[in-house]
């Protein structure tokens, strides 16, 4: 089993020793090591199990407590059917047990207002961005939960470029989306964990470092092995320089 120092290392390349204060919390380094399940046994969670992880995801952070994020589990199979279609280039998700969208909700904000005869004061853009962050919080949350239970997740951004047909397919109304999928299901494969860029890059202090600059442009070329990977390649364990692959335990 390796310790947080090392999925940490393995993961970005220049971090910092881990305090002893972190370095034998489990809970951190379960984090530290997660990485995307796309391999699933076929038998399907008890509902008890999905509804207590839906629970728990919508008990996640949420902009002045409007809970504007829902979470749709797709139980139907001709429904289902429809959206592997559309997702055709997933070719995981047709044998993955479970499907959930997270939703993001401006509809409920409206809704309330027009019952108590006021105007709906914030239709701009923070009716959408709201509702996206707050259903990705969730999303993290569920993913975070269902890890810890020993199951395997992978999220489905490439619903988003099927949003009409989707949202058509789960009877979504107006200002209700589709932000995310999300295949869930014991894992059939260990989990495949992806690099990240240096801390050096995306951790900031008092003023952005732009990647352009010349610092950045060292650490740039120091960390060349955690540019992204073309997309012919990133549903692969490749070697240590194209994507790392950790071992569960």
């Amino acid at each position: 089993m390796k310790t947080l120092q090392e999925l940490l290392d393995l993961r970005f390349g220049d971090i910092a020793a881990v305090p002893e204060t972190l370095a034998g919390n489990e809970a951190i380094r379960r984090l530290a090591g997660r990485g995307v399940v796309r391999r699933f046994k076929p038998e399907p969670l008890p509902v008890a199990v999905l509804d207590t992880l839906a629970a728990v995801a919508l008990s996640s952070p949420s902009k002045s407590d409007l809970q504007q994020r829902d979470i749709l589990i797709v139980e139907d199979a001709a429904i289902r059917a429809r959206i592997n279609a559309l997702l055709k280039d997933q070719d995981w998700l047709p044998a993955c047990p479970h499907l959930l969208v997270f939703l993001g909700n401006n509809r409920r904000q409206r809704q309330l207002h027009a019952w108590r005869g006021h105007t709906f004061a914030n239709d701009h853009l923070d009716a959408f961005f709201n509702a996206t962050v707050d259903a990705a919080i969730a999303l993290e949350a569920f993913v975070a939960a269902a890890e810890a239970a020993g199951l395997g997740c992978c999220p489905i951004s490439v619903i988003r470029n099927h949003a009409e047909e989707v949202s058509g397919l789960l009877g979504l109304p107006d200002h209700v989306f589709p932000v995310a999928g999300l295949g869930v299901g014991i894992p059939a494969t260990p989990a495949f964990v992806s690099a990240r860029l240096p801390l050096g890059l995306t951790v900031h202090r008092d003023r952005y470092t732009d990647a352009t600059d010349e610092r950045g442009a060292r650490l740039r070329q120091e960390a060349q092995w955690y540019l992204p990977l073309p997309r012919s390649t990133q549903c692969r364990p490749l070697r240590r320089g194209e994507r790392v692959r950790l071992e569960r335990g």
